[in-house]
């Protein structure tokens, strides 16, 4: 799910003391406590996941697997937990009901999550790649309150197991009784935390020998990317592929401010295609998009880095351009001074029609009830899935996987997300992802981007992919495959269809 963008200014200084306190005499009649005071706590005893069983048909053929439920203790250095994390992990399983991993170690493991910051791991799971679904009209965009519970052809089980995890205080995470979520909430934080999870039930199951891949979606993307390098740092746990759904790397490509100009470049193919959908430009679409990223690369990038010094006859001429790509008027363009914003376009686009944008997928509309407003006043691409899929969520995982707890599960959260450790500098982890590949050459990457995706740009990941400080050699083992619809391309058939065919193909290949 989408994220909010914050970029942090704030200077953070951790001081510490270089020499400890001269200790009086009196010290040494005390008692010596030293022992005592390392002695690890004792870790708090927790149920043990439940675990079900089922089969789903998958490419025409059933498969069987089980299925754990529950949470995993995230552990301080004395031993005693700091948080408990969700998961569902499934495995396919063979004769006997013993997974198919216990006779194979070249199975591979997937670890999934979703974005935000602040979303569960529901939407890839009950959306894309876990064998039960969410059912919703196949269009992807009409509205349906509840839905119901399927299995899923479409999801990728048959192809590497799966775990879904819910990053501390999403879903069914969260700190432990005296701890505080703050030292889970960052950037960093959440990598750290993230990965110790991973290595831990990479241990527990008895994981470490199978080939392993994240998917991220959305903030996913960021995460994901400070993870490849976190693991094989910290854990020396080689990764063999990312798959980045919709993934944000760096902030820089999406946050546009006085002094960054970049986002309105990385955004116009996106309005190209939003416009050409619903008909307010026409021609051949792929021509369209290649024209729009030449001229956001070339004319409409020198226009706006030239700023106040542009003529006027000469900024005419780019609104009337920018007119021709994005189906606004001139006048509009000139009254943005060229900087159309996705909030003033998801406004503006269907205005005569009386109608808004959805963010997440632009081909979603809805009825603007107040036309005096500049931006649209919610995301009817939103408020047409939150509810299904929150629904899905607290039963399938209480009645199907057997999950009991009256607290309540956190589809979204508002998490006070901290970015202060990127003072004056936009949040993102490529540099992470660069140094990950770097260091293991066999790592790759599948890029998933969605055309109406007006939250995250298909241009913004590749701009920060294209910046990657990492040799041409390397650039071989990014794929990037593009899809109709938007952020969640899973909610359109077409494209749930080739997205399970994209990321088959990527695992298969090695």
């Amino acid at each position: 799910m989408p994220f909010p963008f914050r970029l942090a200014t704030t200077f953070c200084l951790i001081t510490s003391p270089i020499f400890a306190e001269e200790k009086k005499d009196t010290d040494s009649k005390k008692p010596d406590t030293s022992e005592t005071e390392k002695k690890p706590a004792k870790p708090v005893e927790k149920p043990e996941p439940k675990q079900t069983t089922g089969t789903v048909t998958i490419a025409g053929k059933q498969l069987s697997y089980i299925a754990k439920t529950g949470t995993l203790p995230l552990l301080k250095d004395d031993g005693s937990p700091r948080a408990d994390v969700f998961f569902v992990y499934y495995a396919a399983t063979g004769a006997n009901d013993k997974p198919l991993a216990a006779s194979d170690p070249s199975r591979p493991i997937m670890f999934c999550f979703n974005g935000g910051p602040g979303s569960a791991a529901v939407w890839l799971h009950f959306g894309g790649l876990g064998p039960k679904k969410i059912n919703l009209p196949p269009d992807g965009k009409t509205y349906e309150p509840i839905g119901a519970i399927a299995d899923n052809p479409l999801s990728i089980l048959d192809a590497t197991d799966l775990v879904f995890i819910d990053p501390v205080g999403t879903g069914g995470s969260r700190p432990v009784k005296g701890e505080k979520g703050e030292q889970f909430w960052g950037v960093e934080e959440d990598v750290e935390a993230c990965g110790d999870f991973i290595r831990v039930i990479t241990t527990r199951e008895q994981r470490w020998m199978s080939p392993k891949y994240l998917c991220g979606e959305s903030y996913g993307g960021l995460r994901g990317a400070g993870l490849c390098d976190f693991l094989q740092d910290r854990h020396g746990m080689m990764l063999s592929g990312f798959v980045c759904v919709s993934g944000v790397i760096n902030f820089a490509s999406l946050g546009a401010s006085e002094s960054n100009d970049l986002p309105f470049l990385t955004y116009l193919p996106t309005f190209t295609a939003t416009a050409h959908y619903h008909g307010k430009i026409k021609g051949d679409l792929p021509a369209l998009l290649a024209d729009a990223r030449a001229f956001a690369a070339g004319e409409y990038a020198s226009a706006l880095f030239r700023g106040a010094t542009l003529s006027a006859e000469e900024k005419k001429r780019i609104a009337e351009r920018l007119s021709s790509f994005t189906g606004l008027t001139a006048e509009q363009a000139l009254d943005f001074n060229l900087r159309i914003d996705p909030g003033a376009f998801r406004e503006l686009l269907l205005r005569k029609e009386g109608k808004i944008l959805g963010r997440f997928d632009a081909r979603v509309t809805a009825e603007d009830s107040d036309r005096s407003q500049p931006r649209p006043e919610f995301d009817p691409s939103a408020s047409n899935i939150i509810g299904p899929f929150s629904a899905m969520a607290n039963a399938y995982i209480r009645a199907t996987l057997g999950w009991e707890s009256d607290l309540p599960y956190s589809v979204i959260a508002p998490l006070p997300w901290n970015y202060s450790k990127f003072s004056n500098r936009y949040a993102g982890t490529d540099r992470a992802l660069a140094e990950a590949m770097k260091s293991n050459p066999s790592l790759r990457l599948l890029v998933c981007q969605g055309l109406r995706d007006l939250a995250v740009p298909p241009d913004s990941t590749r701009y920060s992919l294209d910046h990657l400080a990492i040799p041409e050699s390397l650039r071989k083992n990014i794929t990037y495959a593009t899809y109709d619809s938007g952020h969640m391309m899973y909610l359109l058939d077409k494209d749930a269809a080739k997205l399970r065919e994209d990321i088959v193909k990527f695992i298969r290949a090695k």
